[in-house]
């Protein structure tokens, strides 16, 4: 018993719950526990009311509010939102996010800055909005959704992999400035995960890099598409997943950080603490094509 965090009740916040892993812990947590109640925020409206709909059938009250996490006046207006209709939030979790993929050399700038807006800075703004309520109250729980590759930097997702060594460093800063408070942060690292992820990338490639076809990274683009059937022969399901996050979330006394992946702690134990790095860089190379690129003779 004295093991156990009562989720029974609190208020929970998840952004990017109108799909995947957000969607999945939304609609589990009101299964498991269905007295809770629920903020439930991304971009689409419709799909946000689905899952909405899906929870409130299992008797949990839900707010539904549509947020475009690139813009702060919106994120900051959530916070509000959700503490005037509940008057405090218990468990925050910063699920949003996507992969913009492709090499940094050919990403704009427009594309980067928005890749971190959402996996980084939405994220920090939200956390900073509902800190204070969190410490007035005597706890809290901050759960931010990381990745493996926010502990393995992965050629060609390169710029995902720095939006999410991003958070990692932020969820280790908050953790350690928070402990006073009986706040507790919590780092979820999915490896991959059967959702739309990596369709959604490859949409995000075609409107960011439409030339991609055109450069010396032709192979690796190839490559990209490929990778989407290679990782769901791997991947947990996103209702796994969700589960796992809730186990977490649970704990009386939650560990830093949680591999949700197959083999996922040998992974990054062997690509953290033991292969050189010229090893783990032919690796990656390797799995993401980067050895096909042909250097321009021209």
């Amino acid at each position: 018993m004295f093991n156990s965090y009562s989720i029974s009740g609190k208020v929970i916040l998840i952004t990017g719950a109108s799909t995947g892993i957000g969607a999945s812990l939304a609609e589990t947590l009101a299964k498991q526990y269905p007295d809770i109640k629920l903020v439930l925020a991304a971009r689409n409206q419709t799909k946000l009311e689905t899952v909405a709909n899906n929870c409130r059938q299992q008797g949990t009250e839900v707010l539904v509010v549509p947020t475009d996490l690139t813009e702060p006046s919106q994120v900051k207006a959530l916070a509000e939102q959700a503490l005037n209709h509940f008057g405090t939030v218990d468990i925050l979790v910063n699920n949003a996010g996507y992969g913009q993929m492709g090499p940094i050399e050919l990403i704009p700038t427009e594309a980067v800055q928005r890749q971190f807006a959402v996996n980084f800075h939405g994220a920090l703004t939200l956390t900073q909005a509902l800190i204070p309520v969190m410490r007035n109250q005597g706890s809290g729980r901050i759960v931010n959704v990381s990745s493996l590759g926010g502990r393995i930097p992965f050629p060609v997702a390169g710029m995902y992999s720095c939006s999410k060594f991003a958070l990692e460093a932020l969820s280790d800063v908050l953790r350690m400035e928070l402990k006073t408070f009986n706040i507790k942060v919590i780092v979820i690292e999915p490896g991959p995960v059967v959702t739309d992820f990596f369709r959604v990338a490859w949409s995000e490639v075609q409107k960011t890099i439409p030339h991609h076809a055109e450069t010396p990274y032709a192979p690796v683009f190839k490559n990209i598409e490929a990778i989407d059937s290679q990782l769901e022969l791997l991947g947990w399901s996103a209702e796994k997943t969700a589960r796992k996050t809730i186990q977490a979330i649970a704990k009386n006394n939650p560990r830093p950080r949680y591999i949700l992946a197959t083999g996922g702690n040998m992974l990054v134990f062997l690509m953290t603490k033991v292969l050189p790095t010229s090893l783990r860089d032919t690796f990656w190379k390797r799995f993401y094509g980067v050895h096909k690129i042909q250097k321009d003779e021209g």
